[in-house]
């Protein structure tokens, strides 16, 4: 996290990290990783947005890690320079490419669909007319 605000974001006044809910993936995991004033300092840049637990159908960073296995990984690579050489350049590739998750569904089948674990959220009078 601390790479992330420092190296690859230096000038953001906030970072949104969308991470799983692993147990390490706490704001408390920096506090035991790092003294309290640093800790903080990472904190204070950070906003997390968690992927649902039950779905990983929905989670984005799954489904890039599947696409990267697939296209990139899909062979042994002894080198630990070699590895992060390549991994890079299919970063690079997919990224100038616009590569884009094209949903299959509508906001209303996923609603359907997992409506015992995130409920349908509440409108206000000028939201539901």
């Amino acid at each position: 996290m601390r790479d992330l605000v420092d190296g690859d974001y230096p000038d953001a006044d906030r970072v949104r990290v969308v991470m799983d809910n692993l147990s390490t993936h706490t704001a408390s995991a920096l506090y035991q990783t790092f003294p309290a004033v640093e800790a903080r300092r990472i904190l204070r840049r950070l906003e997390f947005h968690y992927t649902p637990r039950h779905a990983s159908w929905l989670n984005m960073a799954e489904i890039e890690i599947g696409v990267m296995r697939r296209q990139c990984l899909d062979r042994r690579i002894d080198n630990r320079n070699l590895l992060e050489s390549e991994v890079q350049a299919w970063e690079r590739r997919r990224t100038n490419s616009g590569a884009q998750i094209r949903w299959m569904f509508s906001i209303d089948q996923a609603r359907e669909k997992m409506a015992k674990s995130y409920p349908a959220p509440l409108l206000n009078e000028s939201e539901s007319q």
